[in-house]
């Protein structure tokens, strides 16, 4: 199969962790070895998150522009750039060290937007570390920001247009025909549009990865498209006593529900799988990266398909 995984970026930096090197090079080193079990008779492409990454490269950009104030910081899709490289080193070279035999490439993908999106006015996507309530409302105060909820915590959140496109795709096919892993639409690509003239620019936003991740899937024609993250499935009354795990959905039963998912977190993860069923016909999963080999298999997290009408829980 042609498999397409997202990994979130707290799959990379757990929630509340130090972000460290240290810290994100251990958690890549598990992740990686997950991959690498499913790579054998499979073509395999990852996308990565960078929400913690690339808050802290802005907060980061930030302290030295307080110190310099003649120097700007640079912008959002520079940063993103940068987390690119970061993390696609790191999993890269684990990868490589993982399955030798297949060499791994990352690709830097502009992933394209419309500069007049909405969400340039309303900020919903969060970055960075996570603070309680009363520090997220100091900052915001002292910075200028947006804080929004990310389970018991805040974050900063900025701009997240919709996907539209992404580049390079028949790079990545043909990288694909040579037997390469490819990583590529790392933190939900590098936001940017087409200027009056045809010519790519950035701008300043982080785009969602699972919305980026299902473009990127659909114009591969991927068999199956996994969002791999820190939880076992898709749920209905989420921390809640009465708690149900989704196991099967149809995309049309699942969007009926879409109110059970927070906007910061399960929401857009709903919303990429549902677009890609609904694209191509094939099968998507949220689940657990742990859990990746049994969700290839057919026999782990929430999986949106046509096969069924209605909903199945565990």
């Amino acid at each position: 199969m042609r498999i397409v995984v997202a990994l979130g970026g707290n799959a990379l930096l757990k929630r509340g962790e130090p972000m460290t090197a240290q810290n994100q090079s251990a958690n890549i080193r598990l992740a990686a070895e997950q991959l690498a079990k499913i790579k054998p008779n499979n073509e395999l492409v990852i996308s990565h998150g960078n929400g913690p990454q690339v808050g802290l490269l802005a907060l980061q950009h930030a302290a030295y522009h307080a110190v310099d104030n003649k120097i700007e910081p640079y912008p959002l899709d520079v940063l993103v750039s940068q987390t690119v490289g970061m993390i696609g080193y790191m999993l890269q070279q684990e990868l490589t060290n993982l399955v030798p035999q297949t060499p791994t490439i990352t690709v830097l993908s502009q992933v394209l937007v419309d500069p007049n999106d909405p969400a340039f006015q309303k900020p919903s996507k969060p970055i960075g570390q996570v603070y309680s309530k009363e520090e997220a409302e100091k900052l915001a105060a002292e910075k200028g920001w947006t804080v929004m909820p990310d389970g018991q915590y805040y974050r900063r959140a900025v701009p997240s247009p919709l996907p539209q496109g992404v580049t390079g795709i028949d790079s990545v096919k043909a990288l694909l025909a040579n037997n390469n892993i490819v990583i590529c639409g790392g933190g939900g690509g590098i936001p940017s549009f087409r200027n009056e003239k045809g010519e790519l620019q950035g701008v300043e936003a982080v785009v969602d990865k699972d919305l980026c991740t299902a473009v990127i899937s659909q114009e591969l024609d991927a068999d199956l498209f996994v969002i791999a993250t820190d939880v076992k499935a898709a749920c209905v009354n989420f921390q809640k006593e009465d708690q149900k795990a989704i196991a099967k959905a149809s995309p049309a039963a699942l969007e009926a529900l879409a109110s059970e998912f927070a906007p910061g977190s399960m929401g857009p993860k709903v919303k990429a799988v549902i677009n890609f069923v609904k694209a191509t016909g094939k099968d998507a999963v949220i689940g657990s990266l742990s859990d990746i080999e049994e969700i290839v298999k057919g026999n782990a997290g929430t999986r949106v398909t046509n096969s069924i009408d209605g909903v199945e829980f565990y």
